[in-house]
């Protein structure tokens, strides 16, 4: 030890010779994780008992069948969603009778996907709940203001059609063109039923019954959609 005075961001005494360790410390040496993996053979062992760990089996088959858009079979949901193969079929039947699974009867036995109308209108009603939605209607209505000035096309279809051959840049336009109006649909679907719901959140005032009139909710005056 030194007479020096110590750092105040260091310690106030060091180890001696004799109390370090024999062999170095090296970076292996330091495990900060609490999980010993040892027992996996590898990530994708790790990954799934973690996913099991932290949600339900029907939080799994609801993960699943929200990605499924080709028909599958409750064997191949159950071993995707870590579940028995009995519970995928009885959560799966449940989940078609409230509207969510679309299900099918074939020669192989049945097969369950997502009701496509059902995610449409989930999908719907995520994007009436955001705060910059008119702004997206207005970032994609700019897109294809885009593509049509750069192609002097109305819509991509039009531009399939044409006598142009078109090279992969202006095919991915396309496809990107295709994107984008799908995503404007829908968009504009989001804000016609947020503009409904906020119809339906008027309040009647006490003494209006005979007349009918109506307070507007706070949040009623939308600009319009163009």
């Amino acid at each position: 030890m030194t007479g020096e005075p110590q750092s105040p961001d260091g310690p106030d005494e060091f180890p001696t010779e004799e109390e370090l360790p024999d062999d170095p410390v090296t970076v292996a040496d330091i495990d900060p994780f609490t999980v010993d993996d040892d027992d996996f053979e590898d990530i994708n062992d790790f990954a799934a008992t973690e996913w099991k760990s932290e949600t339900t089996a029907n939080e799994r088959i609801r993960t699943v069948i929200n990605r499924t858009t080709t028909p599958k079979s409750a064997g191949d949901i159950a071993e995707t969603a870590l579940v028995s193969e009995t519970k995928a079929r009885t959560t799966l039947n449940r989940l078609a009778e409230e509207g969510i699974v679309r299900s099918q009867q074939t020669a192989a036995g049945k097969l369950y996907g997502r009701d496509p109308e059902w995610h449409l209108l989930k999908q719907v009603r995520q994007l009436a709940g955001s705060e910059t939605l008119v702004d997206q209607i207005q970032r994609v209505k700019q897109e294809l203001a885009e593509y049509k000035a750069k192609y002097d096309a109305p819509d991509p279809e039009e531009l399939l059609i044409s006598e142009t051959e078109l090279d992969q840049d202006e095919l991915d336009d396309v496809s990107h063109w295709r994107t984008a109006k799908r995503e404007l649909t829908h968009l504009r679907a989001a804000y016609r039923f947020k503009e409904a719901k906020e119809q339906a959140a008027t309040v009647t005032e006490p003494g209006d019954t005979q007349t009918g009139n109506q307070t507007p909710s706070p949040g009623g005056s939308q600009p319009p959609l163009q």
